[in-house]
Protein backbone atom coordinates (compact mmCIF):
# COMPACT_ATOMS: atom_id res chain seq x y z
CA UNK A 1 0.00 0.00 0.00
CA UNK A 2 1.47 3.20 -1.04
CA UNK A 3 2.46 5.64 1.62
CA UNK A 4 0.15 8.00 3.12
CA UNK A 5 -3.10 6.11 1.80
CA UNK A 6 -6.45 5.63 3.97
CA UNK A 7 -7.73 2.05 5.21
CA UNK A 8 -10.57 1.44 2.79
CA UNK A 9 -9.49 3.72 0.27
CA UNK A 10 -8.71 0.64 -2.40
CA UNK A 11 -11.52 -1.12 -2.21
CA UNK A 12 -13.83 1.78 -3.12
CA UNK A 13 -15.38 2.46 -6.15
CA UNK A 14 -12.92 3.11 -9.44
CA UNK A 15 -15.68 4.80 -11.03
CA UNK A 16 -15.95 7.60 -8.25
CA UNK A 17 -11.72 8.45 -8.23
CA UNK A 18 -11.19 5.29 -5.05
CA UNK A 19 -9.37 2.00 -5.62
CA UNK A 20 -6.58 3.56 -7.52
CA UNK A 21 -3.92 1.67 -6.00
CA UNK A 22 -4.39 -1.34 -7.96
CA UNK A 23 -4.52 0.49 -11.18
CA UNK A 24 -1.32 2.26 -10.11
CA UNK A 25 0.37 -0.97 -9.59
CA UNK A 26 -0.45 -2.53 -12.61
CA UNK A 27 0.96 0.44 -14.44
CA UNK A 28 -2.07 2.34 -15.59
CA UNK A 29 -2.19 5.38 -17.06
CA UNK A 30 -2.94 7.65 -13.62
CA UNK A 31 -0.73 9.02 -10.83
CA UNK A 32 -1.16 10.08 -7.69
CA UNK A 33 -2.03 13.35 -6.78
CA UNK A 34 -2.72 14.34 -3.12
CA UNK A 35 -5.62 16.52 -2.76
CA UNK A 36 -8.96 18.12 -0.44
CA UNK A 37 -12.35 18.47 -1.48
CA UNK A 38 -15.24 17.32 -1.94
CA UNK A 39 -15.94 14.05 -4.17
CA UNK A 40 -19.61 13.05 -4.96
CA UNK A 41 -20.79 9.70 -5.39
CA UNK A 42 -21.01 7.15 -2.71
CA UNK A 43 -18.19 7.73 -0.13
CA UNK A 44 -15.70 4.69 1.03
CA UNK A 45 -15.88 2.37 4.10
CA UNK A 46 -15.87 4.53 7.26
CA UNK A 47 -16.51 7.79 5.68
CA UNK A 48 -19.74 9.46 6.42
CA UNK A 49 -22.09 11.74 4.41
CA UNK A 50 -21.52 10.37 1.01
CA UNK A 51 -18.42 12.41 0.57
CA UNK A 52 -14.62 12.17 1.32
CA UNK A 53 -12.47 15.41 2.62
CA UNK A 54 -9.45 13.99 2.00
CA UNK A 55 -9.04 10.85 -0.49
CA UNK A 56 -6.30 9.99 -3.33
CA UNK A 57 -7.49 11.03 -7.56
CA UNK A 58 -6.74 9.82 -10.09
CA UNK A 59 -5.47 12.44 -12.32
CA UNK A 60 -4.80 11.08 -16.46
CA UNK A 61 -2.49 13.30 -18.47
CA UNK A 62 -5.55 14.31 -20.55
CA UNK A 63 -6.71 16.44 -17.67
CA UNK A 64 -3.23 17.85 -17.01
CA UNK A 65 -2.70 21.43 -17.88
CA UNK A 66 0.90 22.49 -18.94
CA UNK A 67 2.45 23.64 -16.10
CA UNK A 68 6.55 25.50 -15.72
CA UNK A 69 9.53 23.07 -15.83
CA UNK A 70 12.12 25.53 -15.47
CA UNK A 71 12.73 25.91 -12.04
CA UNK A 72 13.88 29.03 -12.74
CA UNK A 73 11.12 30.50 -14.37
CA UNK A 74 8.95 29.42 -11.53
CA UNK A 75 10.87 31.50 -8.90
CA UNK A 76 10.78 34.62 -11.09
CA UNK A 77 7.15 34.39 -11.42
CA UNK A 78 7.01 33.48 -7.93
CA UNK A 79 8.88 36.79 -6.79
CA UNK A 80 7.38 39.25 -9.11
CA UNK A 81 4.07 37.67 -8.59
CA UNK A 82 3.92 38.08 -4.89
CA UNK A 83 6.03 41.61 -5.07
CA UNK A 84 3.67 43.27 -7.36
CA UNK A 85 0.83 42.10 -5.10
CA UNK A 86 2.22 43.14 -1.67
CA UNK A 87 3.21 46.28 -3.06
CA UNK A 88 -0.58 46.78 -4.94
CA UNK A 89 -2.22 46.26 -1.48
CA UNK A 90 0.33 48.30 0.61
CA UNK A 91 -0.73 51.33 -1.86
CA UNK A 92 -4.05 49.95 -2.24
CA UNK A 93 -4.17 50.25 1.79
CA UNK A 94 -2.82 53.67 2.39
CA UNK A 95 -4.81 55.54 0.03
CA UNK A 96 -8.23 53.81 1.73
CA UNK A 97 -6.80 54.03 5.33
CA UNK A 98 -5.36 57.85 4.80
CA UNK A 99 -7.47 60.69 6.03
CA UNK A 100 -7.59 63.65 4.23
CA UNK A 101 -5.73 66.72 4.86
CA UNK A 102 -7.77 69.39 6.38
CA UNK A 103 -7.10 73.35 6.40
CA UNK A 104 -4.88 74.10 10.27
CA UNK A 105 -6.89 76.35 12.76
CA UNK A 106 -5.13 79.46 11.42
CA UNK A 107 -7.91 79.49 8.19
CA UNK A 108 -10.92 79.46 10.67
CA UNK A 109 -12.57 82.93 11.52
CA UNK A 110 -12.15 84.05 15.15
CA UNK A 111 -15.54 84.01 16.86
CA UNK A 112 -15.45 87.57 16.12
CA UNK A 113 -15.23 87.44 12.77
CA UNK A 114 -17.59 84.62 12.38
CA UNK A 115 -20.16 86.59 14.19
CA UNK A 116 -20.24 89.92 12.42
CA UNK A 117 -19.49 87.50 9.42
CA UNK A 118 -23.39 85.82 10.02
CA UNK A 119 -24.81 88.80 10.97
CA UNK A 120 -23.90 91.03 8.06
CA UNK A 121 -26.06 90.73 4.81
CA UNK A 122 -24.03 92.68 2.00
CA UNK A 123 -21.80 90.36 0.36
CA UNK A 124 -19.88 93.43 0.35
CA UNK A 125 -19.61 93.88 4.03
CA UNK A 126 -18.88 89.95 3.81
CA UNK A 127 -15.78 90.36 1.62
CA UNK A 128 -14.42 92.95 3.76
CA UNK A 129 -14.35 91.08 7.08
CA UNK A 130 -13.34 88.02 4.87
CA UNK A 131 -9.85 90.38 3.58
CA UNK A 132 -9.15 91.71 7.22
CA UNK A 133 -9.26 87.85 8.03
CA UNK A 134 -7.18 86.94 5.02
CA UNK A 135 -4.90 89.36 5.21
CA UNK A 136 -1.42 87.40 7.16
CA UNK A 137 -2.79 83.75 5.39
CA UNK A 138 -0.61 82.62 2.88
CA UNK A 139 -3.63 82.71 -0.07
CA UNK A 140 -2.66 83.58 -3.60
CA UNK A 141 -6.26 82.23 -5.78
CA UNK A 142 -9.64 83.60 -5.27
CA UNK A 143 -12.88 82.89 -6.72
CA UNK A 144 -13.65 84.04 -10.41
CA UNK A 145 -15.46 87.38 -9.05
CA UNK A 146 -11.90 88.38 -6.95
CA UNK A 147 -13.56 87.46 -3.66
CA UNK A 148 -11.92 85.34 -0.77
CA UNK A 149 -12.41 81.55 -0.94
CA UNK A 150 -14.65 80.78 2.12
CA UNK A 151 -16.38 77.55 2.82
CA UNK A 152 -19.98 78.02 4.48
CA UNK A 153 -20.07 74.83 5.32
CA UNK A 154 -16.70 74.47 7.14
CA UNK A 155 -16.72 77.86 8.27
CA UNK A 156 -13.09 79.10 7.20
CA UNK A 157 -11.39 80.40 4.66
CA UNK A 158 -10.26 78.14 1.82
CA UNK A 159 -6.26 77.78 1.09
CA UNK A 160 -4.89 77.92 -2.40
CA UNK A 161 -6.50 73.91 -4.28
CA UNK A 162 -8.27 73.71 -1.15
CA UNK A 163 -11.87 72.36 -1.86
CA UNK A 164 -15.17 71.09 -0.13
CA UNK A 165 -16.08 67.68 -0.84
CA UNK A 166 -19.28 66.88 -0.61
CA UNK A 167 -18.68 63.42 -0.20
CA UNK A 168 -16.89 63.49 3.00
CA UNK A 169 -18.13 66.74 4.08
CA UNK A 170 -14.65 69.10 4.68
CA UNK A 171 -12.55 70.51 2.97
CA UNK A 172 -9.75 68.64 1.38
CA UNK A 173 -6.46 70.13 1.28
CA UNK A 174 -5.04 70.02 -2.61
CA UNK A 175 -8.11 68.09 -3.34
CA UNK A 176 -7.95 66.30 -6.88
CA UNK A 177 -11.56 63.89 -6.34
CA UNK A 178 -13.44 61.78 -4.36
CA UNK A 179 -12.96 58.24 -5.76
CA UNK A 180 -15.58 55.52 -5.22
CA UNK A 181 -13.49 52.53 -5.95
CA UNK A 182 -10.85 53.80 -2.41
CA UNK A 183 -14.29 55.12 -0.79
CA UNK A 184 -11.99 58.14 0.50
CA UNK A 185 -10.90 61.60 -1.06
CA UNK A 186 -7.92 62.14 -3.37
CA UNK A 187 -5.99 64.95 -1.76
CA UNK A 188 -2.41 66.08 -0.79
CA UNK A 189 -1.87 63.71 2.04
CA UNK A 190 -2.42 60.79 -0.06
CA UNK A 191 -2.11 61.53 -3.70
CA UNK A 192 1.30 59.60 -3.77
CA UNK A 193 -0.27 56.66 -2.37
CA UNK A 194 -3.00 56.72 -5.29
CA UNK A 195 -0.48 57.29 -8.12
CA UNK A 196 1.63 54.17 -6.46
CA UNK A 197 -1.66 51.81 -6.10
CA UNK A 198 -2.37 53.05 -9.78
CA UNK A 199 1.23 51.84 -11.29
CA UNK A 200 1.39 48.64 -8.64
CA UNK A 201 -2.06 47.62 -9.82
CA UNK A 202 -1.23 48.03 -13.21
CA UNK A 203 1.74 46.00 -13.19
CA UNK A 204 -0.21 43.39 -11.56
CA UNK A 205 -2.50 43.11 -14.43
CA UNK A 206 0.55 43.30 -16.69
CA UNK A 207 1.75 40.45 -15.29
CA UNK A 208 -0.81 38.25 -15.18
CA UNK A 209 -2.07 38.89 -18.96
CA UNK A 210 1.62 38.17 -20.02
CA UNK A 211 1.85 35.14 -18.25
CA UNK A 212 -1.49 33.52 -19.09
CA UNK A 213 -0.90 35.03 -22.98
CA UNK A 214 1.14 31.65 -23.81
CA UNK A 215 -2.26 29.24 -22.66
CA UNK A 216 -4.72 31.54 -24.16
CA UNK A 217 -2.73 31.52 -27.76
CA UNK A 218 -2.91 27.96 -27.08
CA UNK A 219 -6.36 28.11 -26.37
CA UNK A 220 -7.82 29.10 -29.67
CA UNK A 221 -5.29 26.99 -31.76
CA UNK A 222 -6.55 24.22 -29.97
CA UNK A 223 -3.34 23.29 -28.03
CA UNK A 224 -4.34 23.33 -24.82
CA UNK A 225 -5.46 20.22 -23.05
CA UNK A 226 -9.75 20.20 -23.11
CA UNK A 227 -10.37 20.29 -19.28
CA UNK A 228 -11.98 23.11 -17.48
CA UNK A 229 -8.69 25.03 -17.30
CA UNK A 230 -9.92 26.57 -20.64
CA UNK A 231 -12.81 28.78 -18.89
CA UNK A 232 -10.09 29.76 -16.45
CA UNK A 233 -7.59 30.59 -18.91
CA UNK A 234 -9.81 32.58 -20.87
CA UNK A 235 -11.79 34.51 -18.29
CA UNK A 236 -8.11 35.13 -16.27
CA UNK A 237 -6.85 36.99 -19.17
CA UNK A 238 -10.09 38.77 -20.71
CA UNK A 239 -10.29 39.95 -16.92
CA UNK A 240 -6.42 40.93 -16.33
CA UNK A 241 -6.28 42.59 -19.75
CA UNK A 242 -9.79 44.56 -19.70
CA UNK A 243 -8.52 45.90 -16.32
CA UNK A 244 -5.07 47.07 -17.58
CA UNK A 245 -6.19 49.09 -20.59
CA UNK A 246 -8.70 51.02 -18.42
CA UNK A 247 -6.07 51.26 -15.51
CA UNK A 248 -3.65 52.83 -18.12
CA UNK A 249 -5.48 55.20 -19.57
CA UNK A 250 -6.07 56.53 -15.49
CA UNK A 251 -2.66 56.42 -14.70
CA UNK A 252 -1.36 57.67 -17.93
CA UNK A 253 -3.95 61.00 -17.09
CA UNK A 254 -2.60 62.18 -13.65
CA UNK A 255 0.98 61.39 -14.59
CA UNK A 256 0.36 63.98 -17.24
CA UNK A 257 -1.39 66.09 -14.14
CA UNK A 258 1.64 65.04 -12.05
CA UNK A 259 4.28 66.74 -15.10
CA UNK A 260 2.22 69.83 -15.34
CA UNK A 261 1.31 69.98 -11.27
CA UNK A 262 -2.23 70.31 -11.49
CA UNK A 263 -5.37 68.70 -10.37
CA UNK A 264 -7.94 67.44 -11.55
CA UNK A 265 -10.51 69.84 -10.52
CA UNK A 266 -8.24 72.50 -11.76
CA UNK A 267 -8.02 70.96 -15.20
CA UNK A 268 -11.66 71.38 -15.57
CA UNK A 269 -11.47 75.13 -13.62
CA UNK A 270 -8.77 76.94 -13.93
CA UNK A 271 -7.43 78.32 -10.26
CA UNK A 272 -7.77 82.51 -10.55
CA UNK A 273 -4.82 84.57 -9.67
CA UNK A 274 -4.21 88.54 -8.73
CA UNK A 275 -3.68 88.45 -12.84
CA UNK A 276 -6.42 86.17 -14.02
CA UNK A 277 -7.38 82.18 -14.53
CA UNK A 278 -3.94 80.32 -14.98
CA UNK A 279 -4.21 76.84 -15.75
CA UNK A 280 -0.59 76.84 -15.11
CA UNK A 281 0.10 79.05 -12.29
CA UNK A 282 1.37 76.37 -10.16
CA UNK A 283 3.96 74.46 -12.03
CA UNK A 284 7.44 74.58 -12.06
CA UNK A 285 8.96 72.77 -14.65
CA UNK A 286 8.16 68.49 -14.70
CA UNK A 287 11.35 67.51 -12.56
CA UNK A 288 10.04 69.83 -9.71
CA UNK A 289 6.33 69.43 -9.93
CA UNK A 290 7.49 65.32 -10.05
CA UNK A 291 9.42 66.42 -6.80
CA UNK A 292 6.76 68.16 -5.36
CA UNK A 293 4.77 64.99 -5.00
CA UNK A 294 7.00 62.18 -4.48
CA UNK A 295 9.80 64.01 -2.28
CA UNK A 296 13.27 64.83 -2.80
CA UNK A 297 14.72 61.73 -1.90
CA UNK A 298 14.54 59.17 -4.76
CA UNK A 299 15.01 55.82 -2.64
CA UNK A 300 11.58 56.67 -1.17
CA UNK A 301 9.84 57.31 -4.37
CA UNK A 302 8.40 53.66 -4.87
CA UNK A 303 7.41 53.07 -1.63
CA UNK A 304 4.32 53.78 -0.36
CA UNK A 305 5.30 56.38 2.38
CA UNK A 306 4.35 60.06 3.11
CA UNK A 307 7.63 62.20 1.37
CA UNK A 308 5.30 64.91 -0.47
CA UNK A 309 6.87 68.59 0.01
CA UNK A 310 5.19 71.10 1.83
CA UNK A 311 2.13 71.33 4.06
CA UNK A 312 -0.88 71.32 1.92
CA UNK A 313 -1.69 75.05 2.57
CA UNK A 314 1.12 76.85 0.36
CA UNK A 315 2.36 75.89 -2.79
CA UNK A 316 5.20 77.66 -4.63
CA UNK A 317 4.02 79.73 -7.95
CA UNK A 318 5.40 81.35 -10.71
CA UNK A 319 4.92 83.44 -13.52
CA UNK A 320 3.76 81.32 -16.44
CA UNK A 321 4.50 82.83 -20.21
CA UNK A 322 1.20 83.18 -21.59
CA UNK A 323 0.98 82.51 -25.04
CA UNK A 324 -0.15 85.56 -28.06
CA UNK A 325 -4.06 84.67 -27.26
CA UNK A 326 -3.63 84.56 -23.45
CA UNK A 327 -1.80 88.15 -23.65
CA UNK A 328 -4.34 89.82 -25.59
CA UNK A 329 -6.88 88.49 -23.51
CA UNK A 330 -4.79 89.68 -20.54
CA UNK A 331 -4.59 93.86 -21.96
CA UNK A 332 -8.26 93.90 -22.14
CA UNK A 333 -8.47 92.98 -18.85
CA UNK A 334 -5.71 95.35 -17.42
CA UNK A 335 -8.45 97.74 -16.12
CA UNK A 336 -10.32 94.98 -13.96
CA UNK A 337 -6.55 93.93 -12.84
CA UNK A 338 -5.45 97.49 -11.30
CA UNK A 339 -9.57 97.18 -9.71
CA UNK A 340 -8.20 94.99 -7.22
CA UNK A 341 -4.35 96.42 -6.74
CA UNK A 342 -5.26 97.22 -3.32
CA UNK A 343 -6.59 94.12 -2.07
CA UNK A 344 -4.60 92.65 1.23
CA UNK A 345 -2.25 89.62 -0.08
CA UNK A 346 -0.57 87.85 2.38
CA UNK A 347 3.68 88.56 2.56
CA UNK A 348 4.69 85.41 4.76
CA UNK A 349 7.72 83.05 3.22
CA UNK A 350 6.93 79.73 2.07
CA UNK A 351 8.22 76.79 3.64
CA UNK A 352 11.80 75.50 3.43
CA UNK A 353 11.00 72.78 1.40
CA UNK A 354 9.34 75.20 -0.75
CA UNK A 355 11.92 77.23 -0.87
CA UNK A 356 14.25 74.39 -2.48
CA UNK A 357 12.01 73.78 -5.16
CA UNK A 358 12.30 77.60 -6.34
CA UNK A 359 16.45 77.74 -5.38
CA UNK A 360 18.06 78.52 -8.34
CA UNK A 361 15.23 78.86 -10.66
CA UNK A 362 15.98 81.30 -13.50
CA UNK A 363 15.01 80.39 -16.21
CA UNK A 364 11.51 79.61 -18.09
CA UNK A 365 10.72 75.59 -18.38
CA UNK A 366 9.37 76.27 -22.09
CA UNK A 367 10.97 78.92 -23.89
CA UNK A 368 9.93 80.56 -26.95
CA UNK A 369 9.51 83.86 -28.80
CA UNK A 370 6.94 85.31 -26.06
CA UNK A 371 9.76 85.35 -23.23
CA UNK A 372 11.74 88.22 -24.52
CA UNK A 373 9.33 90.69 -23.10
CA UNK A 374 8.59 88.94 -19.99
CA UNK A 375 11.00 88.96 -17.05
CA UNK A 376 12.19 85.25 -16.34
CA UNK A 377 12.52 83.44 -13.16
CA UNK A 378 9.67 85.53 -11.32
CA UNK A 379 7.92 84.27 -8.52
CA UNK A 380 4.47 85.41 -7.83
CA UNK A 381 3.95 86.81 -4.08
CA UNK A 382 0.81 88.75 -4.44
Amino acid sequence: MAAGSRPGAAGGDAGNGFGVEEEAQAGGPGCFVWGQGLLKGSAPRGSPGGVSPLCFTVVHPSDVSVTISSTAEKVVYLVVFHLSFVMFVWSYGKTIFTSPATPSNEFCLSKADKEQYEKEERPESQQEILRRAAKDLPIYTTTASRAIRYCDRCQLIKPDRCHHCSACDICVLKMDHHCPWVNNCVGFSNYKFFLLFLMYSLLYCLFVAATVLQYFIKFWTNELPDTHAKFHVLFLFFVAAMFFISILSLFSYHCWLVGKNRSTIETFRAPTFRNGPDKNGFSLGCSKNLREVFGDEKKYWLLPIFTSLGDGCTFPTRLVIMDPEQLAVSSQNEPAKSSVANQSFPTRPLSESQNRLLAGDCQWVETGPEEENVKSGFCNTF
